[in-house]
């Protein structure tokens, strides 16, 4: 948990700030999207002027949390125009589920230029401690309890908007409570944030009802790669560039996907490879419990935690996939 010293500091920054820019990592999952959503909301009760900002595009089923289109870097605003003030002057970068340069690419350049205080609020055990202030708590299910407790602690209404959306972060991030990270304070919280306005079955069909055809096609081509090793233990998939074109379906369409091939019962560890255009392979990783997939991404520059993890690796897909085979094969054996 956050200790008080670290939330009032939280707090004394947000109110000695009149201009906050506030973002997460790249490639927005329901965590980060609202929080980002939620923080926004207080930030405007509060009087303050705030710009967010995308480091990419979410995935479509997240839209719904905004009310209006939010900038995203490399598309609507680069490094060189925010460096030189034409994004707005800010006395406060505020950055959410994540304390790492590597999820906040091209942004990192901006942060080592400006000489504003950055506020990061995060729950992963992997981070570069890029804050003036951090609250961070690795025994947070989501960073959206963690900001939920801030709003507590400060006296802050949660209107209905706001429970909206930290419900959102909550359940993406426990796989709608599924995941061994749901504990009882994820559903104390949740019993709040229901009891404040949550509509829980329209929030259900809209995160975990609305694929869209192409990403369903995604999901076939994905599974007929479908590998077991290690005596069923270890299951690999992957996506090609090739997947996409035939698919229609995009990057953010893999959200989640990897959790599909954890249906088979005698899966501990799960690996998704996605190749990018530019040839590197993004991987994630899923666990059980008993593989710390955390370390395995930090053995290549990547994070997470102990159950929930990623990185970048170099192609072909098969070398990838040997580089995890033999670290989650040194993991299970030992």
């Amino acid at each position: 948990m956050v200790n008080s010293g670290n939330f009032q500091k939280a707090i004394d920054l947000i109110n000695q700030s009149s201009s906050i820019l506030l973002t997460s990592h790249t490639k927005p999952d329901g965590d980060a999207c609202g929080c980002l959503v939620a923080m926004a909301e207080v930030l405007a009760a509060l009087g303050k002027k705030t710009q967010l900002l995308l480091l990419s595009s979410m995935p479509q089923w997240y839209e719904f949390l905004f009310t209006e289109k939010i900038p995203i870097l490399g598309q609507d605003i680069d490094i060189q125009q925010m460096t030189e003030g034409k994004f707005g002057a800010f006395d406060l970068i505020m950055i959410v589920d994540t304390n790492s340069l590597s999820q906040l690419p091209k942004f990192g350049k901006y942060l080592k230029k400006a000489d504003n205080p950055i506020l990061i609020i995060d729950h992963h055990k992997t981070g570069d401690g890029l804050g003036s202030v951090e609250l961070i708590d690795e025994t947070a299910a989501a960073t959206g309890l963690i900001i939920f407790d801030l709003i507590k602690y400060a006296g802050w209404p949660i209107t209905e908007k706001i429970a909206q959306v930290l419900f959102v972060a909550v359940v993406s991030d426990t796989g709608w409570f599924q995941f061994p990270n749901t504990d009882s304070r994820v559903f104390r919280t949740c019993t709040e944030l229901i009891d404040a306005g949550v509509n829980v079955t329209e929030i259900y069909h809209k995160l975990f009802q609305n694929f869209s055809p192409q990403r369903l096609k995604l999901i076939t081509a994905m599974l007929n790669t479908l590998e077991l090793h290690l005596d069923g233990r270890f299951a690999t998939q992957y996506l090609l560039q090739r997947d996409f074109e035939q698919t229609g379906a995009t990057y953010e369409d893999t959200e989640n996907l990897i959790n599909e091939c954890k249906r088979i019962s005698s899966v501990e560890v799960a690996a998704l490879f996605v190749q990018l255009k530019d040839g590197r392979i993004r991987c994630s990783l899923r666990s059980s419990g008993g593989v710390d997939v955390c370390k395995i991404a930090e053995k290549f520059d990547g994070g997470g935690h102990k159950m929930a993890a990623g990185t970048y690796l170099q192609g072909p897909v098969e070398n990838a996939k040997q580089l995890i085979l033999d670290a989650v094969s040194e993991q299970l054996a030992g």
